[in-house]
């Protein structure tokens, strides 16, 4: 089955497709080409809707083609659930990971805060044959007001997850993989190609 995942985010895209080794995971951009899509939903599961109708509606044949598009980020219950949907943009538009890690810090340090709970949120939308589902995963844990670790991508050397003493950027991907958000997510979105295919 091809599986056109509605993403231009590498660290994403790498996961996809390590998550689903017996697919054919293509991004959007190799079938699609080049395109900008305003996500100005209010939840994880409306821009994942957005991204995943954009993509479909573009494509010239969907007979056999699923799209999947996840939205995700980190929410930090102290600061009112901040950055949550703004979390690849929380530094501001084009941000770069390295920038939001920053503005997330700075944030906790305000606040004299060292660690304070954290979770992770991702929303996968699959649309097939013009049908749309979502699924949500979850991710608990610590955020941290330093970065350690050079692995993962985006808050994973800040975050901490429940059980271990080491951030996602420490870990090694196949430790995170057994649990992280979107492998949760994946396994329910798993479930739901199963009934519909």
């Amino acid at each position: 089955m091809k599986i056109i995942i509605a993403s231009g985010n590498l660290g994403k895209i790498k996961e996809f497709k390590a998550l689903m080794p017996n697919d054919e995971v293509v991004p959007f951009k190799e079938v699609v080409g080049d395109m900008d899509i305003i996500e100005n939903g209010d939840t994880f599961a409306a821009n994942a809707i957005i991204k995943v109708k954009a993509i479909y509606e573009k494509l010239e044949d969907t007979s056999d083609v699923i799209v999947i598009s996840d939205d995700s980020g980190i929410s930090v219950p102290v600061l009112n659930n901040e950055p949550n949907i703004y979390s690849a943009r929380y530094a501001g538009v084009g941000a770069t990971d390295k920038q939001n890690n920053e503005k997330l810090i700075l944030k906790l340090k305000k606040q004299n805060l060292k660690k304070t709970a954290a979770f992770y949120t991702a929303c996968i939308a699959i649309m097939y044959k013009e049908e749309i589902y979502t699924v949500h995963g979850w991710m608990y844990g610590d955020v941290i007001d330093k970065e350690i670790g050079e692995g993962g991508f985006g808050y994973d050397p800040m975050f901490i997850p429940d059980g271990y003493d080491k951030t996602l950027g420490e870990l090694d991907f196949q430790i995170k993989k057994e649990f992280s958000h979107r492998t949760k997510a994946l396994e329910l979105a798993k479930k739901v190609l199963d009934v519909i295919l």
